[in-house]
């Protein structure tokens, strides 16, 4: 295993729980959390500047009108506001557009991560093995692989990570990953043992050369928000936390100097960021994923030269796939045949309703879909299911999107099932031209990953 791959010295945890226990002592410290409140938009001055963001409406039907639980969602402004939403985040992406933060940067890519948590008897744990996988069972075109790590007492974390720059519109990541898990290899941690909880959601993969630009007038982006993962070890907190504290320490020595009513932007947290070890990590490995899209043993042989013999120091970088989206990579369906999956065994496969009761999805019946199909690419789904087999049924794990049979016309009709939503974001991005626009939906709703 090449060095940049190496997890000594590394725990393995819950991050869910430490979220949740970072909250409990930010609280401590007098900072003001409002769980519940999702940032709905972000809110501008007349210059042009970020000043804060507006939660989201809550009491609204789906008719589109107010209840009588009605309430008006919360203007939150401030100085400087640090957008660290995760990957894809809305009102991030919102902030890229608007100040065209890419335009020096390729476009960022995106693999769609699928989990499951185990309890095992103990007898099948090794507290503190790590097991990354790349490849099978997918095809030799398409990125992706595997983790699985041994939580003590009795904990098995696995899943599958699957680059959603893939071709072949007949290809579901939930069933490649149900599929993984009887490798014998793998199938033995989980015999006997009881799958607790799932989840799924999108990763940054597009790397160093994806990393836009971090600040404008009234803020900043942090974290996975601007996509600091490093691809090859398929971990970002680490460097998401040291983003928030550059970012931290560099607005507070300009709010320190600030004058009042000016709008400022604090270019010296891209400065000490560039200059920190998160950019000399993700530089070192910027290489690996593009080096996967000429397929899996060029990649193979060009990661371990790298990881073993250049260690990243090479004087080329590679564009994965540089202004190109994910979704451009969908080929049409009549090149490729259907894929004949196993069916789950319901031991240690399943199928995706059975896993998303797991993953505490809980949404308000009556309020309207944050799924929305853009005005302007309503035709969209007609050209998706008739071109790409809507690949939407697939490619969802959590069986949001569907096609029926419509009586009256005779032709497949989309139904989106937006209760079932997991949060993963993977619509947004491989959708035929991105024809959904992902907005949040009501306070509180979505997944509860207790044990993620």
């Amino acid at each position: 295993i090449p060095p940049t791959l190496h997890n000594d010295g590394n725990y393995i945890i819950s991050l869910g729980k430490l979220v949740r226990w970072l909250g409990e002592k930010a609280e401590e410290m007098g900072v003001e959390i409002y769980p519940g409140f999702p940032a709905g938009e972000v809110l501008y001055d007349d210059k042009g500047a970020v000043v804060g963001i507006a939660t989201k409406d809550m009491g609204i039907g789906k008719d589109g009108q107010a209840k009588d639980t009605f309430m008006r969602g919360m203007e939150l402004r401030a100085k400087q506001t640090l957008f660290a939403e995760g990957a894809r985040g809305s009102c991030s992406e919102a902030v890229i557009k608007n100040f065209n933060l890419r335009a020096n940067s390729d476009m960022q890519s995106y693999g769609l991560g699928i989990k499951e948590v185990w309890e095992v008897p103990e007898e099948n744990i090794t507290p503190g093995l790590v097991q990354h996988t790349f490849g099978w069972p997918l095809d030799s075109k398409t990125y992706g692989g595997s983790f699985l790590y041994h939580m003590k007492p009795n904990k098995i974390l696995i899943g599958f990570v699957v680059g959603l720059d893939y071709e072949n519109p007949y290809l579901s990541p939930y069933q490649e990953f149900q599929r993984f898990k009887h490798h014998p290899s793998v199938k033995k941690y989980l015999e006997g043992g009881e799958c607790v909880s799932y989840g799924a959601r999108v990763i940054n993969e597009g790397g160093y050369q994806a990393i836009p630009k971090l600040t404008f007038p009234g803020g900043a982006l942090v974290g996975c928000s601007a996509g600091f993962l490093n691809v090859p070890k398929v971990k970002g907190s680490h460097t998401a936390m040291k983003s928030a504290m550059v970012a931290a320490e560099a607005v507070y020595d300009a709010l320190e100097n600030a004058v009042e009513g000016e709008a400022q932007e604090v270019t010296s947290y891209q400065a000490q960021l560039e200059n920190s070890w998160v950019y000399k990590e993700l530089k070192s490995v910027r290489n690996y994923a593009p080096a996967f899209k000429h397929g899996l043993y060029a990649g193979v042989l060009y990661s371990g030269i790298s990881g073993f013999v250049l260690r990243g120091m090479e004087p080329w970088t590679f564009s994965k796939h540089g202004k190109s989206r994910d979704c451009d990579a969908t080929k049409p369906a009549a090149e490729f045949q259907p894929i004949d999956y196993p069916k789950p065994d319901g031991k240690i496969s399943f199928d995706i309703l059975t896993n998303l009761a797991r993953s505490g999805t809980n949404h308000e019946g009556d309020q309207p879909s944050h799924l929305k199909i853009k005005p302007e690419l309503a035709d969209k789904p007609k050209e998706s299911i008739n071109k790409y087999a809507g690949p939407e049924q697939r490619f969802c794990p959590a069986k949001v999107y569907e096609y029926v049979d419509n009586d009256s016309t005779g032709e497949k009709e989309l139904v989106i099932n937006a209760q079932n939503c997991v949060h993963c974001k993977c619509c947004s991005i491989k959708m035929p031209d991105e024809y959904i626009n992902w907005t949040v939906p009501e306070g509180g709703g979505g997944p509860a990953y207790e044990a993620m």
